[in-house]
């Protein structure tokens, strides 16, 4: 990305990432984390269902097909919705560093339109590591995943504690999360930004 703000370059001494020994294996489909995700929850009737795949080394690959409620201008996908896509696969990442993270900062660019009935191919990778702070970027393309770029975006994640859910999420949501019986369910409806 040109013209990328301060806030998203890694400062002097941020250490290039590593995958934790016990991440998703390359090619296996990380599944929602939530439900009601409106990123990757099926329980969205309208949202993404976006689905990433562990990469090899500290990336991920997704797709999204951009459906008609999906819509800003007349058969275009809305920009905050392609945000969403972009902010998606790069909270995904975490995965593969075992941490909690929430998005701190997402500068995107929207390269071309991206019709409806198109698939978003997508593809992310941490660039660098400095303390609690995360660097990543995006791309999203449209022809196939080796096709046209359609929007690219970098970000900065911050590692938290579950207590950042808890202190902040609404009550009766996260009382219904931290009372699912399933305890991978639970485990995973606080592991990537919701």
């Amino acid at each position: 990305m040109s013209g990328t703000s301060a806030a998203l370059k890694p400062p002097v001494g941020a250490v290039k990432p590593v995958r934790h020994p016990e991440a998703p294996a390359p090619g296996e489909l990380l599944g929602a984390h939530y439900e009601h995700c409106f990123g990757c929850g099926e329980g969205q009737q309208h949202g993404l269902h976006l689905q990433a795949r562990a990469g090899e080394g500290v990336s991920v690959t997704a797709e999204f097909t951009v459906k008609a409620a999906h819509q800003g201008a007349p058969g275009l996908a809305h920009g905050g919705i392609l945000a969403t896509a972009l902010d998606e696969t790069l909270g995904s990442l975490n995965w593969l560093l075992r941490v909690i993270a929430v998005t701190g900062r997402l500068e995107t660019d929207f390269v071309r339109p991206v019709p409806v009935d198109t698939v978003l191919h997508l593809d992310a990778e941490i660039t660098a590591m400095h303390g609690r702070k995360i660097y990543s970027r995006a791309t999203g393309r449209i022809g196939g995943p080796d096709g046209l770029v359609a929007v690219r975006a970098e970000a900065l994640f911050i590692e938290v504690d579950v207590d950042h859910f808890i202190e902040n999420g609404r009550p009766a949501e996260i009382q219904a999360a931290m009372a699912d019986p399933d305890q991978v369910t639970r485990a995973r409806a606080f592991e990537v930004n919701p």
